[in-house]
């Protein structure tokens, strides 16, 4: 079965049963030590966009919001096996023209994996989706704040949500990690894994 990694702050790794990696924001703690398959990037800012961290192997493909939202339109697509379809990523701090968050299915689980977003209406119809995870962020500052994540996470109704991107400058939070409450909550700290 397809694994988790946190890796803190808004940065994750999957992998799938075949050994297929794939790294979701890079740029926070270790665990880069596994060659990618697929690099999938959700907008530019600093703190997500660490593509360089990442050992590739050969035929490596990086999806970044440019290609994912290219002509204005949420792009799909099939890389290794990973299917990938961009949708909606938005508040005050990041424009919905340069920022995404991205729906991964691997191995038969659907993940999703929001960027840097607060609360956005295609919200409502994720819960059609049956989501077997979402990684939702909850710092407050940049994005919504524990109490609003925890509102979204009952609109999109993932059977499991990871609260991720707790703190400015901060791999995790303990304490706002234990604000975030919704049904499925499943908090995971650097380092710490889960099978999907």
């Amino acid at each position: 079965m397809a694994e988790l990694y946190y890796q803190g702050h808004g940065s994750f790794r999957i992998t799938a049963a075949d050994g297929v990696t794939i790294y979701v924001d890079p740029f926070a703690g270790g665990g880069y030590d596994r060659p990618a398959d697929l690099i999938l990037v959700t907008h530019d800012h600093h703190d997500h966009n660490r593509v360089d961290l990442v050992p590739q192997r050969q035929g490596c493909e990086v999806i970044t919001f440019q290609q994912a939202l290219a002509g204005g339109v949420y792009h799909s697509f099939d890389s290794h096996g990973v299917q990938v379809q961009a949708v909606r990523a938005a508040n005050a701090n990041h424009d919905p023209a340069c920022c995404v968050g991205f729906l991964l299915t691997v191995d038969g689980r659907t993940v999703y994996a929001a960027g840097d977003t607060s609360t956005t209406e295609e919200m409502r119809d994720l819960a059609a989706r049956h989501l077997d995870w979402a990684l939702l962020p909850i710092d407050g500052v940049y994005n919504m704040d524990p109490e609003e994540a925890s509102q979204a996470a009952r609109l999109i109704g993932a059977a499991r949500t990871v609260p991720i991107h707790m703190k400015p400058g901060a791999l995790f939070d303990e304490a706002m990690a234990a604000r975030f409450c919704a049904p499925g909550k499943t908090v995971l700290r650097p380092g710490e894994t889960a099978v999907l």
